[in-house]
């Protein structure tokens, strides 16, 4: 989707009227625009890595600040080092607005009220620890508010500019497909959402959405954040799914793998997905050498 530029000066001469709300729990917002004046615009903060945003019946603007208090070992908000990456994913519901990026006192279309009625998409966004950006909701002029409800879904982290991470383009990320190095695989046994020894059942392809869902059968979980993993049809064995680009051609096959990598949204997406033997291998070659980052209970 273009990008489509306003400026922030522009938005602020026609809503003028500017009132300041806060999260209780710093992480969601749930709010009603038959509260908010036509030509206002209402200033929220949320200070969470991940939570959600719902505008019932959407009027006049609202302006998200985004000031997560992100882990150990990500982007450094306090002293304004690093990178940040943020996704939103809008509800299937979503109506009665557009969302912009403010960056720079510019405003960038990120979702127009026309892509939402599409199939959601998660759209991502990064900038400097230094920068200052927000999201600015716009609602859109409607002669009937009572059924639109602009609602979304948010997730920041500080690591997802790594090798590592989620595709934050999927379609033209290059190198995106590229199998981890070793040194790669050692980290991500240590950083991921999730590590699992498995074999991969099967694979099913979305074109409409560019993606390869990986039915993996799992020997063991060595870590996962949530529970992705579980018995399915009264089986001991557990199972689960992993998402990864459509281009990467996945395809079935016999061996055994430990699959790493992120949760977003609730969904685990393939980080690194070395063959188990050649992982065993890296790994010892590694502890041998005193070069391991982390200790894994092996098999």
């Amino acid at each position: 989707m273009p990008a489509v530029w306003l400026r922030w000066a522009a938005c602020f001469g026609i809503l003028s009227t500017v009132i300041c709300s806060y999260s209780e729990d710093q992480c969601s917002w749930r709010g009603s625009g038959l509260s908010q004046e036509p030509s206002s615009v209402e200033q929220i903060s949320l200070r969470c890595a991940e939570g959600s945003l719902e505008w019932l019946y959407p009027s006049g603007a609202l302006r998200l600040s985004l000031s997560p208090r992100l882990p150990l070992g990500t982007a450094a908000i306090g002293n304004g080092s690093g990178r940040i990456t943020a996704c939103i994913k809008p509800a299937t519901y979503f109506q009665g607005a557009q969302i912009y990026l403010e960056r720079d006192g510019l405003l960038e279309l990120l979702l127009s009220e026309t892509d939402s009625s599409l199939r959601p998409r998660v759209h991502c966004f990064s900038w400097q620890g230094w920068e200052k950006v927000a999201l600015f909701l716009q609602s859109t002029l409607h002669q009937d508010i009572s059924r639109r409800i602009a609602a979304f879904r948010y997730e920041l982290r500080g690591d997802w500019s790594t090798r590592l991470s989620l595709p934050l383009n999927k379609l033209s990320m290059e190198g995106a497909c590229r199998p981890c190095n070793d040194t790669e695989i050692l980290m991500a046994v240590c950083m991921s959402d999730f590590v699992v020894h498995g074999s991969i059942q099967v694979v099913s392809n979305d074109s409409e959405m560019q993606e390869s869902i990986i039915g993996v059968s799992a020997t063991k979980i060595h870590r996962q954040k949530f529970t992705l993993f579980q018995p399915m049809d009264g089986s001991v064995k557990l199972s689960g799914s992993i998402r990864t680009l459509l281009r990467c051609g996945v395809k079935p096959g016999p061996g055994s793998f430990i699959f790493m990598g992120w949760v977003h949204f609730g969904e685990a997406w393939l980080g690194c997905a070395p063959r188990y033997n050649d992982f065993l291998h890296i790994y010892e070659r590694a502890q041998q050498a005193h070069e391991n980052p982390c200790e894994v209970a092996l098999d």
